[in-house]
């Protein structure tokens, strides 16, 4: 399969799928800087959902990518059932848990004031409708695995358009809808989500070479369940831990004051577009990798990743020279606040630090997962995030009296640690034990 054919669609898809919190929080700024604290903060959890429902997504894309490989497309079939079922289960879950449980989750964070009540009316709206980013997630994996990234970036173009056209009728009150604020915000990007989740159902039975029976939804197989759960937890579990080590930070943050926390928001939208390219490529490396393995190739599989890995940090590298060129034009295009706009611009400079190790860290993490090698970057970045950057994050802000800037520095801590240690793992080849499908016959080894 072609790298380049693969990514841009993701690369786009991406974009567009960042696009969604920049368009929040660009028009949310128009109120105040408060409601864009309160909406980040909620999405801080809102994050934590989707990747703990990317358990089954992430999982059963690499297991399906794998058995694509092997050419054993009823399995893959059933697999993909196998996700979408499990994925809902979870998602109603964790609907249940936002509805009941908002405010304690809120209040743990250290928000007060108009902060906390911003939030609270987003995370009931936006995390009550989370089941249906658990239903997308295992959509839009399957039909990018199976290479039609480019139809996956179609939906994402049609929810943006849909979500950023809402956003302005319910925020402002166009159109003779009332004016909501934040709550307009929430309730676009719910809907945005439920039309993309029909497209995406549509999709799914245009994309596979064997449709997905009815059967295939109920009749679960342990096999196949421990296949999916096997990279899924692993790979949950680290993004989970990932976000809760933000969460922390941003805790650190709210003893900063208003300006650090809108400043940390802003600076970390305009970051997004940093290690985007990365993003694309981590996961169109991811694809092929799966393939490469379940088709019993794996000196293609580990050269394929160096290659990719000097693609994407050539890309940060340009990426990262722009942003500090720009960062005060940049940060002034959400904010008038001069405090705000200094704080941001300061820690945009700490970019180059921060996002090459971010970059080498997004493939190595990604092509791991793609060889089954999950358990492996989960017990690493326990060590680099909770144990290190955290201790370094704390000694930084309230010890030495960095501010925002200390807790850009811890990031960047692990994020290099991880990135060093990833790659000796690569390098060593010990993942080439992990694939997840076993040949019928030595013949079998040799299928593209």
């Amino acid at each position: 399969m072609n790298l380049f054919k693969l990514t841009w669609p993701i690369f786009l898809e991406l974009f567009l799928f960042m696009l969604m919190g920049i368009a929040d929080t660009f028009m949310l700024s128009a109120i105040s800087d408060d409601a864009v604290s309160g909406v980040g903060a909620s999405n801080q959890y809102i994050f934590i959902a989707i990747l703990i429902l990317e358990v089954i997504g992430n999982g059963a894309s690499i297991v399906v990518a794998q058995y694509i490989g092997s050419k054993k497309m009823v399995e893959a079939s059933k697999i993909s059932a196998h996700a979408i079922t499990m994925n809902l289960i979870a998602g109603l879950m964790v609907s249940a848990a936002f509805l009941l449980f908002n405010g304690f989750m809120l209040k743990t964070l250290h928000l007060q004031g108009d902060i906390l009540d911003y939030a609270q009316s987003y995370l009931v709206i936006v995390g009550g409708g989370i089941f249906l980013q658990a239903l997308i997630n295992s959509m839009a994996a399957i039909v990018r695995v199976h290479g039609f990234t480019k139809e996956a970036m179609y939906v994402s173009m049609g929810m943006n358009v849909i979500h950023i056209a809402c956003n302005y009728v319910l925020i402002f009150g166009k159109l003779g809808f009332p004016e909501l604020g934040v709550q307009g915000a929430a309730i676009s990007s719910v809907f945005s989500r439920l039309c993309a989740l029909l497209v995406f159902l549509w999709l799914l039975y245009r994309v596979m070479e064997v449709r997905i029976r009815l059967q295939y939804y109920v009749r679960l197989s342990r096999e196949y369940m421990g296949k999916i759960l096997k990279i899924g937890i692993p790979s949950a579990l680290e993004q989970v831990m990932y976000q809760g080590c933000q969460m922390i930070f941003l805790y650190y943050t709210t003893y900063l004051g208003h300006e650090a926390m809108a400043a940390k928001q802003y600076a970390g939208n305009i970051s997004q577009f940093i290690y985007l390219f990365a993003f694309a490529i981590g996961l169109g490396t991811c694809i092929i990798i799966g393939r490469q393995i379940g088709a019993g190739q794996q000196d293609a599989a580990y050269k394929r990743v160096l290659d990719s890995v000097k693609w994407a940090i050539s890309v940060t590298l340009v990426m990262i020279v722009l942003i500090i060129l720009f960062r005060e034009q940049l940060m002034n295009l959400f904010t008038s606040n001069p405090e705000v706009v200094r704080i941001g611009a300061n820690v945009l400079l700490l970019s180059i630090v921060l996002e090459t190790g971010r970059t080498f860290n997004i493939i190595f993490v990604n092509s791991l997962r793609a060889a089954g090698d999950a358990k492996f970057p989960l017990w690493v970045g326990f060590f680099t995030m909770v144990l290190m950057s955290l201790s370094l994050g704390y000694l930084f802000v309230f010890v030495f009296h960095m501010g925002l800037a200390g807790i850009w520095l811890a990031i960047a801590s692990d994020e290099w640690a991880r990135a060093v240690i990833m790659y000796l793992r690569w390098r060593s080849r010990k993942w080439e034990k992990h694939a997840l499908v076993k040949h019928d016959s030595p013949a079998a080894a040799a299928v593209h």
